[in-house]
């Protein structure tokens, strides 16, 4: 099978190993002259960043670098990378890494001409039909874990630190111009990540097939997703330089993330306040969250089960799937409940009431109250799978 093509939906994809070559053909093509890259603080001391920047000076960019962001971005980390494109007097933004460092990237690429307060333009209730379209920078997303899918979205999660919530902004225009899919720059990631993050992909599928919203086209995006990541995880955790493993998983997570435009649910309710409370990384906490909110939700999706089940080639129905959720979980070493991956439930009340106002509860297939929401954390923090 040839893994190297040129999709567009919904953008353009550049996929293949060793495409991040074009970094610099595909800046100009965005218009961009002056890009400001974009990444955390890990991923700007690799190689693969040094060599990012030759690429973009050797086809004649003016090009300058921002990695003053934390694991889980806020809005004075945006707040700064706005100055940072500014004051670079930068005509575009490079969104080069995993989701948190994407996510960021976007939101600076249109907040830097706003005049409003960040969470004005918050995805709730049509706020963000508010925001001045004149001098949108044009984005080019470098994935560089294969999770969230980010690269391939309208949205970003911004902490609000004062309410120590997770917020989800939203603009059409906030989906990258182009992106530059390359599983190579995801060989490095260690097992840990690469089970987090693939758990996420997996997430982003499951929750959109589950969701009670008529959207086929995600549907069928979502059963192929969670198929490439039950043939591809064990692997890439196993041996990270398997590049048909990491290929597959690459592109599942741009998958899960198309597909969960018809909606997400319950893990994502439960692991956003979670991470925001507890800094905890956003694709583990899926991962450890993800049986105990199936169970939860079984009642409402188990026929829909028989049919993934089968897509999946597994037996049994829903308790099919949840058993190879929770074998997989144990082969790349995933916690198994919030206590072990270091979650008090000190917080319990707080993460509840957080989770059934979280804006993916809306679309979880069992309308979820802060009692629901909290019986799921309690499930997870004592490892009761009971429906």
């Amino acid at each position: 099978m040839q893994m190297h093509a040129n999709w567009n939906y919904p953008t353009l994809i550049r996929f293949g190993a060793g495409r991040i070559s074009e970094l610099a053909e595909a800046c100009k093509s965005a218009g961009m002259q002056r890009p400001l890259l974009v990444t955390d603080p890990g991923v700007a001391k690799l190689p693969m960043i040094r060599d990012a920047l030759d690429l973009c000076r050797a086809g004649g960019l003016g090009i300058g670098l921002f990695s003053d962001l934390k694991a889980n971005p806020n809005e004075a980390n945006v707040i700064a990378g706005a100055a940072a494109f500014c004051d670079g007097d930068h005509d575009g933004v490079i969104a080069f890494g995993g989701g948190s460092a994407i996510d960021c990237a976007k939101v600076i690429a249109f907040q830097h001409t706003q005049t409003k307060p960040l969470w004005d333009y918050e995805s709730a209730d049509g706020w963000w039909v508010g925001v001045d379209e004149s001098e949108f920078a044009p984005i080019i997303a470098v994935p560089t874990t294969a999770g969230t899918g980010s690269e391939v979205g309208r949205a970003a999660v911004i902490v609000n630190e004062t309410t120590h919530e997770k917020k989800i902004l939203f603009h059409p225009r906030m989906m990258p111009a182009m992106v530059i899919s390359d599983p190579e720059l995801t060989v490095g990631l260690p097992p840990t990540l690469t089970a987090g993050v693939g758990l996420d992909a997996f997430a982003h599928s499951l929750e959109a097939y589950c969701a009670p919203t008529f959207h086929p086209q995600s549907d069928g995006i979502a059963l192929e997703g969670m198929r490439l990541v039950k043939e591809a995880l064990g692997d890439a955790v196993k041996d990270g330089k398997d590049i048909v493993a990491r290929s597959k998983m690459l592109a599942a997570a741009s998958m899960g993330a198309v597909a969960f435009q018809k909606g997400l649910g319950a893990i994502h309710s439960l692991s956003h306040p979670i991470g925001a409370l507890y800094d905890t990384h956003h694709g583990m906490t899926n991962a450890v969250i993800m049986p105990y909110a199936l169970a939860f939700n079984r009642p409402a999706i188990a026929s829909k089960f028989d049919r993934l089940a089968a897509y999946l080639g597994l037996s049994g129905g829903f308790d099919g799937v949840l058993k190879w959720v929770l074998d997989i979980r144990s082969e790349i070493n995933v916690p198994h409940t919030l206590e072990a991956f270091g979650v008090d439930d000190t917080q319990v009340g707080t993460v509840a009431k957080m989770a059934a106002a979280d804006p993916t509860a809306a679309t979880n297939p069992i309308p979820l109250t802060p009692a629901d929401a909290g019986r799921i954390f309690e499930a997870a923090y004592q490892g009761v799978l009971a429906g």
